[in-house]
């Protein structure tokens, strides 16, 4: 496929807040891509290059970009440019730096003007095509003529876009096939919240009222005595989890694969900070604090795929195969038991309860009304919009976060786009402060010598005591005393796309 073709569709999505219109634009375009090019295409289009992360900061794709001159005529293929990118993701040693650059340069002045700001675009996770994942599933299933809820269980389950998109291209019959695969993660299913647990039961029914643990989210899969263990963002850390392994291993289980949480516990049973736990998955970290594997979810066990099947089948399940590492909670519909259970939760030192309504069936990848969290202070996932030089005591730091809210259908802004939402430094720890300030530089997109304004990637959980009225910002929300609680990032990474929506916040006004 010529490169300008996927260009002047990224052009047409960034033209259109229609959805019904982004369809049509994304399933004419992928009817025109072979299957062998479309995994790289659609990592082009979305900004999410099929090769991860190769060394190509802001300044580098600039200056590269900026050294080019623009060919007069469209040349280039989606080939063409997946080919360089393959190139530039191989190189490493003494002068990979230099033969790094000369590549890029050369790639831009093979690029029209137009190619070239896609390129840049691209490459630095700037898209602004409103062509986000749920849309791209919604073309999909137009251009290969299957039904919608088909194509999303399989982007679901095998948890790849761009892989489905391929086997759809390649093969539409073969998605009906496709399923759970024991050692291949699945995009785990999300959860809504509520302000407490009256208001969540009448969202869900009859629900398993659970402990919310404080811990980093895990999916483990066993196949014999081969056990990986994945993150929330699907990573394998299987290698710096030994204990976990050992647990999946003792079960009384062939096969199987678990959702839960792990967390670091002091000697007495009670939680130990978040910090402390995430800090076991470092590479080199220590191994003699030792990480404690809790599930409250099993989705296959013994060739058998369980996520179509009712929570309560599914519980049984893991109370057959794993009593010991249950997460505790009780089924109920009465508020008064749900309270009960969510004071015990935070006696215990965890953060609250999630709610699930008992006849759910697993919806990966999906957030709805079935799981829904319950916390007593209000967490919110935004995203870092910029930051502020520190003064006085932390002079040399970056230090004052601007915080945003995702604006999906574009209700204050561009579509997909991100609106401001407060300011905050307070949570903010020494190693926090140190962190920033060698970290948001590589997402830099403009300094006016005040302040640094970031690409919209890096997501920070921040607790909040509430929102008001605001009129100083475009949402007409301004969070009430917002502190930093952690990062989601490496093991706990969660993507911007995944952030809270100021939907979400200006709910609390009312």
């Amino acid at each position: 496929m010529p490169f300008a073709r996927l260009v002047e569709a990224a052009d047409a999505l960034a033209a259109t807040r229609s959805r019904t219109a982004k369809t049509e634009v994304l399933a004419g375009l992928l009817r025109a891509l072979s299957p062998e090019e479309s995994e790289a295409a659609v990592g082009l289009l979305l900004g999410s290059i099929r090769q991860g992360s190769i060394g190509l900061g802001y300044r580098t794709v600039l200056g590269a970009r900026d050294a080019a001159t623009p060919a007069d005529a469209p040349t280039l293929t989606v080939g063409d440019v997946d080919a360089v990118l393959d190139e530039i993701a191989g190189l490493s040693g003494s002068g990979s730096v230099g033969t790094r650059h000369a590549a890029l340069v050369s790639l831009f002045e093979r690029a029209t003007e137009a190619e070239q700001e896609h390129l840049v675009r691209a490459l630095t996770g700037e898209m602004r095509t409103g062509a986000l994942e749920g849309v791209l599933t919604d073309g999909l299933a137009k251009a290969v003529g299957l039904p919608l809820a088909d194509v999303r269980r399989a982007v679901m389950l095998s948890g790849s876009l761009s892989g489905t998109v391929r086997l759809a291209l390649s093969s539409p019959e073969a998605l009906e096939g496709v399923g759970l695969g024991v050692l291949t993660p699945v995009q785990p299913m999300l959860a809504s919240t509520a302000a407490d647990v009256t208001a969540a039961l009448l969202v869900t029914g009859e629900a398993s009222v659970e402990h919310k643990l404080d811990g980093a989210r895990i999916q483990v899969h066993r196949s014999g005595s081969e056990v990986r263990v994945y993150t929330r963002s699907l990573a394998d850390v299987t290698s710096r989890v030994p204990e976990i392994v050992e647990v999946a291993r003792a079960l009384p289980v062939e096969s199987v694969i678990l959702d839960g949480e792990t967390l670091m516990l002091d000697d007495d049973g009670s939680p130990r900070p978040f910090q402390d736990t995430m800090s076991r998955f470092g590479a080199d970290e220590s191994r003699e604090q030792v990480l404690a594997p809790r599930f409250f979810d099993v989705l296959h066990v013994d060739g058998e795929d369980l996520i179509d099947r009712p929570l309560a089948e599914r519980l049984a399940v893991l109370e057959r195969i794993g009593p010991a590492y249950r997460i505790a909670g009780e089924v109920t519909a009465d508020p008064e038991v749900a309270l009960r259970v969510s004071q015990d939760a935070l006696a215990a030192g965890h953060e609250g309860v999630m709610v699930k309504a008992i006849d759910s069936t697993y919806a990966a990848g999906r957030r709805g009304k079935h799981w829904v969290k319950v916390k007593p202070v209000h967490t919110y996932d935004l995203v870092v919009l910029g930051v502020e030089r520190g003064s006085g005591r932390r002079k040399g730091w970056l230090s004052n976060l601007h915080l945003g809210a995702r604006d999906p259908e574009g209700e204050f802004g561009p579509e997909g786009g991100f609106v401001m939402v407060g300011k905050t430094f307070k949570g903010l720890t020494d190693e926090l402060l140190r962190w920033q300030s060698e970290t948001f530089p590589e997402y830099e997109v403009s300094d006016n010598g005040w302040a640094l304004m970031m690409r919209p990637e890096v997501v920070v959980e921040v607790a909040i005591d509430g929102v008001q009225r605001s009129s100083r910002y475009p949402g007409g929300v301004a969070l009430r005393f917002a502190r930093v609680k952690r990062y989601r990032v490496g093991a706990d990474a969660k993507p911007a796309a995944e952030a809270d929506t100021i939907q979400s916040l200006r709910t609390m006004l009312r």
